[in-house]
């Protein structure tokens, strides 16, 4: 298990970035896209529109270099004429061809657009520890270092050299990463949970500890050691941070691990529980249907059954 926590998180949750489009635009027009269940980011590569959608107090002006991810499941518009009737994006999907759609007269607007699937299960404690959107503006160091991204991923688009597809995979994952990094940067007062936890740079050595080391027998008085806190003020933040106590969390997080291996692997149950820190089978077995409702056997056969009808 390596030493990088938010990177071990969105392992568990698989979370995966892929470009959904590239729209050109000119003249007035409004674009009333439908809501998704999935994290959707657009980058700004020329041009500039509002954005309209029920959970924002005003129209969000967004322009050349700006960037905006959506977790909130609720429909958007895209405009540059605010009172014009705005149409349907399915309609303007029939505009363009693998996934380069061109609406108005003009290119003088240009979006390149992502999407993040998640695990389906494990996927919601990311979003619900998200605002419905994050606008990262023109200027920011961050967005200066997205631009460097987007630039990139418009050549891959526009040329389509070899390997554009997974190139272009990889450069909207970086653009997703990147613009976590800074929400957690902007000092945006997060709700408890893992996102709130990564970004917190108090407990980053105890949380190093726990998700390097996940079998080990950990102390509070040692993880506490290691941020230079005492242990009752250690525990108190990491649970204001994380929603969990320390301990808590590090169940959890082995609970998180046993999961993915029982979907994944074969190793019987019983290594699988020494792997993670326990004495038993049995020991293993009650901590996990404490934890996720079900034992171990049969939530392997239960997720091998939903793989099998996928």
């Amino acid at each position: 298990m390596s030493s990088d926590p938010f990177s071990d998180v969105l392992n568990l949750l698989r979370a995966k970035s892929v470009v959904s489009g590239t729209l050109v635009a000119g003249g007035a027009w409004s674009i009333r896209f439908p809501a998704s269940d999935l994290i959707n980011f657009w980058g700004i590569a020329r041009g500039e529109c509002w954005c309209v959608t029920k959970t924002a107090e005003a129209p969000l002006h967004l322009k050349a270099g700006d960037f905006l991810l959506r977790s909130a499941s609720e429909p958007a518009v895209l405009a540059t004429d605010l009172d014009a009737t705005p149409v349907d994006f399915q309609d303007v999907l029939t505009s363009g061809t693998e996934g380069r759609l061109h609406h108005g007269d003009g290119d003088d607007f240009l979006m390149i657009g992502g999407k993040v699937e998640l695990d389906a299960k494990l996927g919601v404690g990311l979003l619900d520890s998200l605002p419905p959107s994050i606008h990262i503006p023109h200027g920011s160091t961050h967005a200066m270092i997205l631009e460097c991204l987007l630039a990139q991923l418009v050549r891959e688009r526009t040329e389509g050299s070899p390997g554009v597809a997974s190139a272009s995979a990889q450069l909207a994952h970086l653009m997703f990463i990147q613009i976590l990094r800074a929400h957690l940067d902007s000092g945006a007062t997060l709700p408890p949970g893992w996102l709130r936890l990564m970004g917190n740079q108090r407990l980053a050595p105890a949380l190093r500890l726990l998700h390097g080391e996940p079998a080990r027998a950990w102390g509070l008085d040692e993880l506490a050691h290691e941020c230079g806190m005492s242990r009752a003020s250690f525990a108190s933040h990491f649970k204001t941070t994380a929603g969990a106590a320390p301990l808590a969390y590090l169940a959890q997080w082995r609970m998180r691990l046993a999961e993915r291996a029982l979907r994944d692997g074969d190793n019987a149950i019983s290594s699988l529980g020494y792997s993670l820190g326990y004495a038993s089978e049995s020991a293993f077995s009650n901590a996990f249907k404490r934890l996720v409702g079900e034992a171990p056997a049969r939530y392997r056969a239960n997720a091998r059954v939903s793989q099998a009808s996928v």
